[in-house]
């Protein structure tokens, strides 16, 4: 009789079942049946989705006001979700519901755009569907035959792009290799970044990263088992994909930058990291604003998008982008 024990692959990582992979290196994805999250439509916004990357099956998910009219041009505002590069997509009800929000309360066109996840696409892949998906609105506003339900209300040159947890680290890979103004765009014209709890790592833990008991170890060790599944085999987290100061990494002081909104929560275990990112562009002479939320954990526009906090978040969101769309040039 075999022993077919030896031979029958077996999961070496689960995460709540919505990802596993086995010993094989075979990987099973499931639709997430355990986050207890509908969607909350009220007829204030309208989507569609539409495919921006064809060769690797990538869509994004357009958003725009049922009120909006063509003869108001509304900014262009990207949304890029988290998930630890590993889990996720643009068409989960948590942000979808987000985008819903961001829509109405900002008045503006959400693209919401999906990219490869890890561990079947390591890193820099996420980062570069980032770019395919802002060269693919410059495909829209250069084109003889654009899509018309975002052309004819979308102002292309007030751009504002950001990202939550893994997306807020992708808009940060934009804004440095986009530039300050980045004339190749043209006319899309990129006015500014918020990064929403971004997640940033490295191999030296800072103190937000220690401190708290049972609950930051937990965390950590389910971060770092998705850094582990999405940095390029055989590197560390002081990759430059992951932290953005490490010893390979060029130096961000001589980089010209859009301005940035850095948005995080007090409970955030990634609080200090984002803190000392934005002292150390600051420094450097970065047009960075720092806002903090007390009682707030990471992520918390996504768990409760219609909490006192995220209305507060709206309010500053839209305060950057008016501040950063009155230079047109």
């Amino acid at each position: 009789m075999s022993n077919t024990s030896a031979t029958t692959p077996y999961v070496v990582e689960d995460y709540r079942g919505m990802l596993q992979v086995y010993s094989d290196g075979s990987i099973v994805r499931s639709y997430p049946q355990n986050l207890n999250v509908g969607v909350h439509e009220d007829g204030s916004v309208i989507w569609k989705d539409v495919t921006f990357d064809p060769i690797h099956g990538l869509q994004l998910r357009l958003y725009k006001p049922s009120s909006a009219i063509t003869s108001t041009k509304l900014p262009i505002f990207y949304y890029i979700h988290g998930g630890g590069f590993c889990l996720s997509s643009c068409t989960w009800p948590m942000y979808q519901n987000c985008c819903f929000r961001l829509a109405s309360d900002l008045q503006v066109i959400v693209v919401s755009p999906d990219y490869r996840l890890a561990p079947e696409n390591r890193l820099p892949a996420a980062i570069e569907d980032g770019f395919a998906a802002v060269k693919w609105l410059q495909a829209q506003a250069l084109s003889d035959n654009p899509d018309t339900w975002l052309t004819d209300v979308a102002d292309f040159n007030r751009v504002f792009i950001s990202g939550e947890s893994a997306g807020g680290n992708i808009a940060h890979h934009l804004a440095v290799g986009l530039g300050e103004g980045w004339p190749e765009l043209a006319p899309v014209r990129v006015r500014g970044y918020v990064y929403l709890s971004a997640y940033f790592g490295g191999t030296q833990r800072l103190r937000s990263e220690m401190e708290g008991g049972k609950k930051v170890c937990s965390i950590w060790r389910l971060l770092d088992r998705f850094w582990s599944m999405s940095i390029p085999v055989g590197e560390t987290r002081d990759h430059p994909s992951v932290n953005p100061f490490g010893l390979a990494c060029p130096s961000l002081e001589p980089v010209a930058l859009d301005p940035i909104l850095a948005v995080v929560g007090s409970y955030d275990i990634l609080k200090d990291r984002i803190e000392d990112f934005v002292r150390r562009l600051k420094e450097w002479g970065k047009k960075i604003e720092y806002v903090e939320f007390e009682r707030e954990d990471h992520g918390f526009f996504v768990i409760h998008p219609n909490s006192e906090a995220s209305k507060k978040l709206m309010e500053i969101i839209k305060r950057f982008i008016t501040k950063n769309s009155s230079n047109q040039s």
